[in-house]
């Protein structure tokens, strides 16, 4: 039978970075010792409390449907936190709870664009922010910030052309994913004048928020003056509390959008899971230990990565968050990432996934000895 497939499907490919993620997997499943660099995932165990809080949830039979938006004080633990972030306006009827962060981003790319609709987008992106503008059926206009090292400031003039009076949405990630880039006050400034000016609603994707370094404070874009009204903040349980598998994030909007937003919700995923969300009320009040313990962590190996690269002479732009980095590889980034990983057995994903080509993302959520095998096999293949 052949299928007619929407053309909203069509428009958009896989992921690239699962689709790397995969290659890994399945390299592995024949006996090869793989150095996975590619996945966006913490590489330690989700600390001992939140399972304990969860594991209580479950015997107290926290296992029905919840109300759509959230429990009560998983909604209110989070406007604490957003409010200890200078975004005292959110209260927790402007908390939606969502199975993780990717689910609250389409769900806002669905509420708010329509066909035709422009997006722009900072390059390097995150891979899905491309395809969920698509699946709404927008349109996209990027802006490279590779040129100026990832730093959002220098490419301000850039963004000024970019956003017009015509452009319905900007996405900021700060700590970035791929780039593990903070972008400074000055840059957030500035993207709140343009936002301001053209009247542009921003989403600001600041899921890796609590992951930065040298003592680096990443700013929430809703906290400027002028934002209030125009940010959507975004934000998930797992990056910083290593929850990827849990499944729960959020956003915070005004009502108008979460209510909207809300009718995509409750006709896709009726609500987050009951016992988890419970889990996350610990994760928020109860593990800033466990949280600075892996920022420690991923600051070390962050450290000793780029001295590694770059005594290999290879340029990488330190990051101050996230726990990912960006170095120059090649002009046919695809190639040499493809050849990481058939030859010298290191999974990493191409800048090209990220609208940057002549780059490869590497992540860090690995242990230094890995990461030192990862740096010797790439240069024993010629690819550093």
């Amino acid at each position: 039978m052949n299928f007619d497939f929407a053309d909203r499907v069509d428009r958009v490919s896989p992921s690239a970075t699962l689709a790397i993620s995969n290659k890994a997997s399945a390299l592995e499943a024949e006996g090869v010792d793989v150095v996975d660099l590619s996945v966006g995932e913490p590489d330690f165990d989700t600390p001992q409390n939140i399972k304990d809080a969860a594991e209580e949830a479950l015997e107290a039979g926290k296992t029905g449907y919840t109300t759509s938006q959230g429990i009560p004080e998983l909604r209110a633990a989070i406007a604490d936190k957003l409010a200890a972030d200078g975004l005292d306006f959110y209260g927790p009827e402007n908390v939606m709870v969502t199975p993780g962060g990717k689910q609250a981003l389409y769900e806002v790319f669905q509420a708010l664009i329509d066909g035709g609709d422009e997006v722009v987008l900072l390059d390097p992106a995150w891979v899905s922010y491309e395809a969920m503008a698509k699946l709404a059926g927008g349109t996209l206009t990027r802006v490279d910030t590779a040129q100026y090292d990832f730093r959002l400031e220098d490419a301000l003039g850039e963004l000024t052309e970019a956003v017009t009076d015509d452009t319905e949405l900007l996405v900021v990630n700060s700590p970035s994913n791929p780039t593990g880039a903070v972008y400074s006050d000055a840059a957030l400034e500035g993207v709140r004048d343009l936002a301001v000016k053209h009247d542009v609603t921003v989403i600001a994707d600041e899921i890796y928020k609590e992951v930065t370094y040298d003592g680096v404070t990443a700013t929430s874009l809703g906290a400027l003056a002028g934002m209030q009204d125009r940010t959507v903040t975004l934000n998930g349980f797992s990056k910083a509390y290593s929850m990827t598998g849990w499944r729960l994030g959020y956003f915070a909007a005004p009502e108008a959008i979460v209510d909207q937003a809300g009718k995509v919700h409750s006709h896709s995923v009726s609500c987050a899971v009951n016992f988890v969300q419970h889990a996350g009320v610990e994760a928020l009040e109860n593990t800033d230990e466990a949280v600075g313990e892996m920022c420690n962590a991923f600051e070390e190996r962050r450290d000793m990565l780029v001295d590694l690269l770059r005594d290999y002479g290879v340029s990488v732009p330190k990051p101050t968050g996230a726990f990912y980095m960006m170095p120059a590889v090649a002009d046919d980034d695809q190639a040499w990432c493809e050849q990481a990983i058939e030859d010298a057995h290191v999974a990493t994903v191409p800048g090209s996934a990220f609208g940057s080509p002549g780059y490869a993302r590497i992540s860090y959520a690995n242990s230094k000895e890995r990461l030192r095998e990862a740096v010797t096999r790439l240069d024993d293949e010629g690819l550093l």
